[in-house]
């Protein structure tokens, strides 16, 4: 790494360095938005998002607030927002308002003027194109076919296809079939054919999740009766990576995101998730993104990538997107991996409001990040510009083959 003479930096040095960091291209790498309705509707849909109301709702926001008449819901909303101005959600949700809307939320008046606001964008043709271009966002990975034809803007999502849903049902039906050999070969021949398709149309990859496994990629099972469901999704992953390398297919994994212990979804913090994995990245030659929502494994997937060139890194999902953990992500990366096998971007948005909102958090951090490196010398200007350049969209744009 480039030693460089602390500069003499002031204020104003700080503020132009944050302006071109502003000013960045953005991919944003995991999105659930819709091309037919990428704008919010009303003030709810951008006010009730998931991380927020989760947010909101340690601070005494009731569960059940979309039941209450308007006027309580209102009040509601406005004790719960106050209550939680400490937290990341609520500064994004701030910010989202006051650059898009110029409407700072401080009483019921606000709010009723916000909710007609968005009401009028909604409509607007040009909003969401407006609304990207304001920090950049050149594109959006989506992951349903349905979902890529975006409505009023200059180009159609990425489309990188889910197939954990599938994935599942294919484990399952190899451990409880009679001839699990059979029904392997039947589900390996479809997942040739389906990542055939999906290369034939242009996919750069297949993104899936992975629910917790005891199984792990260099020990292969027999595929014989009695066979766990573990065992076998790790006998599919291995067929899955086969195809994808035959097809010039990407492999996206998000782990570490757990449905099985209670009815809500919680972060699950696997020392050996990544490890288990290991032989995938090794055997096969196609690129694989790890995508973790588990602190403890986001030092893991840095020290894959630094194992294997095939393997890159990708943004923060669920619970790894807060401020302390981009601030330590960040310092991994720098220390270990080139800036080209790491991207930063993962808003998980439901409206180009919320896309807005978090990558503005997210260019702040990295900004911020840079700065301080840049200030004790370990890095020059040049060298940040590039690094924040790859890790908001030259990194993910060459890798899903736009570069």
């Amino acid at each position: 790494m480039t030693h460089a003479a602390t500069p003499n930096t002031t204020i104003a040095d700080r503020q132009a360095f944050l302006d071109e960091i502003m000013q960045l291209p953005v991919l944003d790498t995991h999105t659930h938005l819709v091309g037919d309705r990428l704008a919010a509707r009303d003030f709810w849909e951008i006010a009730h998002y998931f991380w927020l109301n989760r947010e909101m709702q340690t601070g005494g926001y009731p569960a059940n607030a979309a039941d209450l008449p308007e006027d309580e819901r209102i009040r509601a909303f406005l004790d719960a927002y106050r209550a939680t101005r400490n937290t990341n959600m609520n500064w994004v949700l701030t910010r989202i308002f006051q650059d898009l809307y110029g409407i700072q939320l401080i009483d019921e008046a606000s709010v009723r003027e916000a909710d007609a606001a968005i009401q009028r964008s909604h409509a607007a043709p040009g909003w969401a194109q407006s609304v990207a271009d304001r920090l950049q966002i050149r594109r959006f990975v989506v992951n349903i076919p349905e979902h890529a034809e975006f409505q009023g803007t200059r180009d159609r999502a990425i489309l990188i296809p889910r197939i954990d849903g599938r994935l599942g049902g294919w484990a399952s039906e190899m451990a409880s079939a009679g001839d699990p050999m059979a029904a392997y070969e039947q589900h390996k021949r479809t997942i040739d054919e389906l990542l055939a398709g999906f290369a034939a149309q242009g996919c750069p990859g297949i993104m899936t999740t992975l629910p917790a496994y005891a199984s792990r990629a260099d020990r292969r099972a027999a595929i014989a009766p009695g066979i766990a469901k573990d065992e076998a999704m790790m006998e599919l992953l291995h067929a899955i990576c086969a195809a994808a390398e035959r097809h010039g297919l990407l492999v996206q994994l998000f782990l570490g995101v757990e449905r099985s212990w209670c009815g809500t979804a919680v972060p699950a913090n696997d020392p050996a998730r990544i490890l288990k994995l290991t032989a995938l990245f090794e055997q096969y030659r196609c690129r694989f993104e790890l995508v973790v929502a588990s602190e403890l494994n986001n030092l893991d997937v840095v020290q894959a990538a630094w194992n294997f060139p095939n393997v890159h890194v990708g943004g923060m999902w669920w619970f790894n997107f807060r401020a302390s953990t981009y601030r330590d992500v960040m310092q991994y990366r720098l220390e270990a991996l080139a800036a080209t096998a790491s991207s930063l971007v993962v808003s998980d948005a439901r409206c180009i409001e919320w896309s807005y909102g978090k990558i503005a958090l997210i260019k702040k951090l990295i900004c911020e990040f840079l700065w301080q490196q840049l200030e004790s010398g370990w890095i020059e200007r040049e060298t940040a510009h590039r690094v924040a350049e790859e890790w908001l969209y030259g990194s993910a744009a060459r890798r899903y083959g736009l570069l």
